[in-house]
């Protein structure tokens, strides 16, 4: 059926790193999934590549050369999985974007549903992952009390198991692009700040039969930090608190000792206390000068505005273009 230029039009973006055992099967369901779509809506799919020594930008480019839908964005470095989302974000024309992961963690059969909701009014419809026992039970306290830490002292409404597996509409799409200029940004948190009329549909994670998961207990535990510390000021006022709580504390100790000395009471000798003292007070400086830091870290990359990504090259029907390059492309997948 040829298309009208009266269809809407559908992004789906997909950020990729180290797939090449799942990425053929993932984009076989992901095609499968937006089959019934073709009638009413113009579909382009959105690999964004965080580049690896694998095969998957090989694999990636021959999917693209078969399929005019699909366009693959390569990293010039692997600047993690929000920049990979920001980049293909930046790079969305559609009247829609829906983001997923290229594991099959996220279900593409979704999909259809998530254009459901959008067409029924909804800005943004926003899934949230519903772990089963299949799912490691430190991840899933870890990430209920991640979530409910963050509701708790952050300035920001978000869901309990918010995944970035997301439709945006074109109006929201275009806030982020023009306004939500983080360089750290913590997208699960800025869906719930900026607002709109959001949906949640919740879903429960495909079992991984291919791969490895990439995120790392250290990187989940960045995730956290840099997400608790951009929506919250509240360990910055837990440290005020503290200090007041310390000074105070000294302050009467001090006066307790003057007072025992001018009523000549033995006190007990010894240096034990004195320095168990000074430990932990000089411990807890050190973890308010770490919280401290986490913020000027995040000041100082804004100050220094570099850029968020680096594309270091674009393929699109078997052909490669290079940015900020006047030279030739090179084949689909030669080199990283």
């Amino acid at each position: 059926m040829p298309e009208t230029p009266s269809k809407k039009s559908i992004d789906i973006l997909c950020p990729v790193f180290r797939e090449e055992e799942v990425i053929g099967a993932f984009h076989a369901e992901l095609t499968r999934a937006i089959a019934t779509l073709a009638d009413q809506y113009r579909v382009s799919i959105i690999y964004v590549v965080d580049p690896s020594h694998d095969r998957t930008e090989t694999i990636l480019a021959e999917i693209s050369a078969k399929d005019p839908r699909v366009q693959v964005l390569v990293m010039s470095r692997r600047f993690g999985q929000q920049a990979a989302l920001i980049a293909g974000l930046d790079h969305s024309d559609g009247d829609a974007l829906v983001m997923l992961d290229s594991d099959l963690q996220h279900p593409p059969t979704l999909i259809p549903e998530m254009i459901r909701y959008w067409e029924q009014g909804a800005e943004i419809v926003q899934t949230l992952r519903q772990d089963g026992r299949e799912t490691r039970f430190f991840k899933r306290v870890s990430s209920r009390l991640f979530y409910e830490l963050l509701m708790k002292i952050g300035s920001v409404d978000l869901g309990n198991g918010a995944a970035d597996f997301r439709l945006m509409s074109k109006r929201v799409v275009r806030v982020f692009k023009e306004r939500m200029r983080e360089h750290n940004p913590f997208l699960r948190g800025l869906i719930g700040w900026v607002g709109f009329n959001i949906v949640y549909l919740p879903y429960q994670p495909a079992k991984r039969e291919h791969g490895k998961t990439k995120y790392r207990i250290s990187t989940l535990f960045n995730f956290a930090i840099n997400g608790i510390f951009s929506f919250s000021n509240v360990p910055l006022r837990f440290c005020t608190m503290m200090g007041i709580a310390i000074a105070a504390f000294s302050l009467v100790s001090m006066l307790a000792q003057v007072g025992a000395y001018i009523l000549s009471v033995r006190s007990v000798p010894g240096w034990a206390s004195e320095f168990t003292a000074t430990s932990l007070i000089g411990g807890i400086q050190l973890i308010f000068l770490g919280i401290l830091g986490e913020y000027v870290s995040l000041i100082f990359d804004e100050v220094k505005n570099r850029p968020r990504y680096l594309i270091d090259r674009h393929v699109r029907n078997g052909e490669v273009k290079r940015p900020f390059a006047d030279e030739p492309g090179r084949k689909p997948g030669d080199g990283v």
